[in-house]
């Protein structure tokens, strides 16, 4: 039995400027810091370019398989989800990857008089939404601290 995805929308306000807002979302030294929010010592290896590869990767070497769709610097980034990493190597084929496959997560900068508006969509299964939901909602207050930081 199938069933379908369900989309958490979050919109925040930021008191920096775009260019930092999307440094805090792309650059290692950040995303390691406010990637805790979903799992501690998370980190990501991809090169952000569209089409290329992102996996999201514990300390354990298990995580998600993403590919970027869209890499419109300071303005646009979307990740369909792919799969899963276990154990270092790609599954594709598990229940589990089955189940996030064509997923989508995406982030979205508009500039304000006072800032940046950050928006996210991230689609993912109904068993996950309400702890994902909360997840982000740490992962979006750390997104702030750090671009108001500096």
């Amino acid at each position: 039995m199938e069933t379908e995805n369900l989309t958490i929308q979050k919109s925040l306000a930021i008191q920096a400027p775009k260019e930092k807002v999307w440094d805090v979302l792309l650059q290692d030294r950040y995303t390691r810091l406010w990637y805790t929010a979903f799992c501690e010592g998370i980190y990501v290896e991809t090169t952000w370019a569209e089409g290329s590869k992102a996996l999201f990767l514990d300390p354990s070497n298990n995580g998600m398989l993403s590919t970027v769709v869209t890499h419109k610097p300071q303005e646009e980034l979307t990740l369909l989800y792919e799969g899963l990493i276990a154990n270092g190597r790609e599954d594709l084929e598990s229940e589990e990857a089955q189940a996030m496959k064509g997923g989508r997560e995406g982030y979205y900068l508009t500039p304000t008089h006072s800032g940046t508006q950050l928006s996210i969509e991230a689609d993912l299964s109904p068993a996950y939404f309400e702890e994902m939901s909360a997840m982000w909602d740490k992962a979006l207050l750390k997104i702030k601290e750090l671009a108001e930081a500096s």
